[in-house]
């Protein structure tokens, strides 16, 4: 079993998604994990493992090789035999590809956030949340996302969905980032001062935000004094912005 564990593992597949695809509970994958032959499961639900990993015998699994392509094979057949029933408004108007792969990232999230006492795996995901609002923000955010996949094995190494010229650069500088941060190269005074100038710069931007943040809040303050008004609400919202506009239009011009 912890050979097919191992597998699990390095294919990326979820005890949520296994369980989908085999039709039985989360708990009950855990309980057919414990077991210590799989020859022990039912027989309906090994062979349907064995078809899924592309073997036709619990002693095939030892030759197994994780590669690239292997884990393609396997990915296209637990995708198009994953059935998605959800017909809920979060899959609405989304394509089938589409449909999968959300459901497949809503299935792992909330495989990572189910222990309420697990305050990493929350902080995981709070940080995830953070990243996918900041995507936009910087193309390198999606390069980094794209080295990710590549590093684990789950993309092509000569793949380039964004701009090749660009990714390939990063790539290779993170590589190298990687390669010093494991291999210990570099000083801890050169690590510290580097730090100290990520946490000047996040600092700097915190401290803009703010700022940006109280002169709107200005700027909205000194609209609804003009305008009469006490607060925004539905129906003098556009008479408030057009009049935020308009005083922030002066400041430029003064």
């Amino acid at each position: 079993m912890d050979k097919l564990n191992e597998i699990l593992h390095e294919l990326g597949i979820s005890k949520v998604k296994l369980a989908k695809f085999l039709g039985v509970s989360r708990q009950m994958i855990y309980n057919y994990l414990e077991l210590d032959n799989i020859n022990k499961w039912p027989k309906d639900k090994k062979v349907l493992l064995l078809n899924l990993l592309g073997i036709k015998s619990v002693d095939e699994m030892s030759k197994i090789k994780i590669t690239t392509d292997y884990i393609y094979e396997v990915d296209n057949r637990l995708n198009s035999l994953c059935k998605n029933e959800d017909n809920s408004n979060l899959f609405e108007g989304l394509g089938k590809r589409q449909k999968i792969l959300l459901q497949d990232i809503v299935e792992l999230l909330k495989e990572k956030i189910e222990d309420e006492n697990d305050s990493e795996g929350y902080y995981i995901l709070l940080y995830l949340y953070h990243y996918l609002q900041s995507i936009d923000t910087s193309k390198e955010l999606k390069y980094i996302l794209a080295y990710v996949s590549k590093a684990a094995g789950f993309s092509k190494p000569l793949e380039f969905v964004f701009n090749e010229e660009q990714q390939f650069t990063f790539e290779a500088i993170l590589f190298s980032a990687f390669s010093l941060y494991n291999g210990g190269g570099t000083s801890k005074t050169k690590i510290a001062a580097s730090h100290e100038r990520f946490v000047a710069q996040i600092e700097h931007k915190i401290e803009e935000k703010m700022s940006r943040t109280m002169e709107l809040n200005n700027v909205k303050v000194q609209a609804l004094k003009e305008l009469g008004y006490n607060e925004i609400s539905e129906s003098n919202a556009t008479e408030v912005f057009e009049k935020i506009a308009e005083i922030q239009s002066r400041k430029v011009a003064s």
